[in-house]
């Protein structure tokens, strides 16, 4: 571990479970694609492979975006917020991040009314990528 990766790991405030928040961005468009969460080890994988890799607090287990699906994220930078509670990712997302097949997690729009209206189309067809019960390939008990 280099000191400079030693430093980044101890400015962050990571939970009492070790974890921190880790968005992701678009790094063309801006587009937030999906939130997860990290440990140590996924941010270290991440910052070492050039691809994101979170930690699922449901199954208590490291994933690789893309494991799966082959919907990789390649890093292109990573930002920490001001209170440094906060990773902000910024890639170039390979297919749909989302594993309800669209190409963000925040497809769905609240309305006026309190209706939720889908803003997007499908990048891909899930049942394709995942089969018939898709939470079984995910480490989070989704699909990725």
């Amino acid at each position: 571990m280099s000191s400079h990766e030693t430093d980044l790991l101890s400015t962050l405030k990571w939970t009492s479970d070790g974890l921190i928040p880790a968005i992701v961005q678009d790094a063309e468009s801006h587009e937030v694609l999906m939130m997860a969460w990290m440990n140590v080890e996924a941010l270290r994988q991440t910052l070492a492979t050039g691809q994101t890799h979170f930690y699922s607090r449901s199954r208590r287990a490291a994933w690789h975006k893309g494991g799966t699906s082959g919907h990789v994220q390649h890093v292109e930078s990573v930002q920490i917020d001001c209170d440094a509670d906060v990773v902000l990712i910024k890639a170039r997302q390979v297919g749909g991040a989302c594993h309800e097949g669209y190409h963000s997690c925040f497809f769905r729009r609240l309305n006026p009314d309190g209706t939720l209206e889908i803003i997007d189309s499908p990048v891909f067809e899930k049942t394709s990528v995942y089969g018939t019960q898709p939470e079984a390939h995910s480490p989070t008990g989704r699909s990725e």
